[in-house]
């Protein structure tokens, strides 16, 4: 008789009855009269009972190893005494389909960076990280299901690029019958180009590439970006105001979803932001973070981690709120294709958005004037030869539009209170790191 596999979670359904449960061997406690195996599947634990009676089951749980892949099938019985559940499976059968080598790599000691190299592993016996990769799919699930009932229309640019997108800098190159490419650094361009092509809204969530040597906790080689970028805007208020309404429905199904496991597994308390989140201009945040002593020398143009974490701490203060939009940054430290203040044109019609102290977006009103940007991009000593293909989208009626690039992995860093982006990956990559 073939029973079919219950997940450990809905065993309780099943009290009296025979099922089999698919999983890894989580403990073994094999006692002098007793075995006892607790096997643990996605949903959850369970213990197995056996009484030693000398049979082939005994040599069989005997034989087992942790981590072994196993299938027991056995009567689900009442057990007020067993932690997990109250219950417990009594086997009738049981069958190995992938031992375990002993020892295992790791174990709960074993430092990140080892863990990195056995990530599956590391994955499967953390509940923490299985969880996090729940999140991570809510968080996804509740962005697009907001830029699609703003009629966002979801789009997969390329990521071989002929020429190095933004600036030029820090982009991976690779070889292409006999020529070269490079990685994009961000879908930027063409986002920008299907404006151009008449899609009002665009929306993508996607691989993006950065070689910096960065060795920080909040910087990866390779990332995934949500990208937006929407025609026709008023101006730069118009972007800001579609992220903080999408990152506010998607926090909000996420804490629905998830909060209480949250809570368990990360002791973080997930609080749905109201909106609008507060605004303050670059020039505001000098001042408030000079009174408190950063940079007296005057001499940086852009925030350092250590004032983001300060002005953000300042915001929270002052306003109870853990977001803060940061805006018109010096036209020196942003790209030629963001659009300059009319009234102040050393400044440019963009923002960064802070959580917690940590940047996890950026975002701007784009120059669509075909002579404006030519004039800017000049400016910053660019040549206008490689980016003809991208400046063409805008000699042919390209309309006023604005967008955001935002960080997976530091939302989900943010969110869940993790001390790295290593741990907000499934595989990391950065410049020490390619392999598993």
């Amino acid at each position: 008789m073939i029973h079919s596999r219950v997940p450990v979670s809905d065993l309780r359904e099943h009290v009296g009855r025979t099922v089999s449960v698919c999983g890894w061997v989580n403990t073994l406690r094999l006692q002098r009269h007793m075995q006892f195996v607790i096997v643990r599947d996605h949903t959850g634990m369970v213990q197995v009972t056996h009484k030693r009676d000398d049979g082939p089951l005994e040599a069989q749980l005997e034989a087992l190893t942790s981590e072994s892949a196993v299938k027991i099938t056995g009567r689900v019985v009442d057990a007020a005494q067993v932690k997990l559940g109250g219950l417990e499976i009594v086997p009738e059968a049981v069958e190995v389909l992938n031992p375990a080598a002993t020892p295992l790599p790791i174990d709960e000691h074993t430092g990140l960076e080892q863990r990195m190299d056995w990530r599956f592993l590391d994955v499967r016996r953390r509940p923490a990280t299985q969880l996090l990769f729940a999140v991570q799919t809510t968080l996804e699930q509740g962005m697009r299901e907001y830029a699609y009932a703003q009629g966002a229309t979801e789009m997969h640019t390329p990521k071989l690029m002929g020429t190095a997108s933004e600036s030029g800098a820090e982009v991976f190159e690779v070889g292409y019958f006999g020529r070269s490419a490079y990685l994009a650094q961000s879908p930027q361009f063409y986002k920008q180009m299907a404006i151009a092509a008449g899609i009002d809204k665009v929306f993508e969530i996607g691989p993006v590439f950065r070689a910096e040597p960065s060795f920080t906790s909040r910087h990866a080689t390779e990332f995934t970006g949500i990208d937006v970028e929407l025609a026709w805007v008023d101006g730069v208020e118009d972007v800001m105001a579609f992220e903080e309404q999408m990152l506010a429905h998607a926090i909000a199904k996420v804490a629905e979803a998830h909060g209480e496991a949250i809570a368990e597994h990360f002791g973080v308390e997930v609080t749905v932001p109201m909106t609008p989140f507060p605004r303050a201009t670059m020039a505001d945040a000098w001042e408030i973070l000079r009174k408190g002593g950063w940079d007296l020398a005057g001499v940086k143009e852009d925030l350092d981690p250590e004032g983001e974490r300060s002005i953000s701490a300042h915001i929270k203060e002052a306003t109870g709120h853990e977001f803060v939009f940061i805006t018109h940054y010096p036209v020196g430290i942003r790209p030629f294709y963001h659009m300059r203040s009319a009234d102040d044109p050393s400044v440019t019609l963009s923002f960064d958005l802070l959580w917690k102290g940590l940047e996890v977006t950026t975002g701007a009103q784009r120059e669509h004037r075909y002579d404006v940007l030519l004039k800017q991009a000049a400016e910053k000593g660019m040549s206008p030869e490689p980016m003809q293909d991208y400046l063409n989208a805008f000699r042919y009626g390209c309309p006023p539009h604005g967008g955001l690039g935002m960080g997976l992995g530091r939302v989900l860093m943010v969110l869940l209170g993790l001390d790295s982006i290593r741990q907000a990956s499934f595989l990391f990559r950065g410049p020490n790191r390619l392999t598993p």
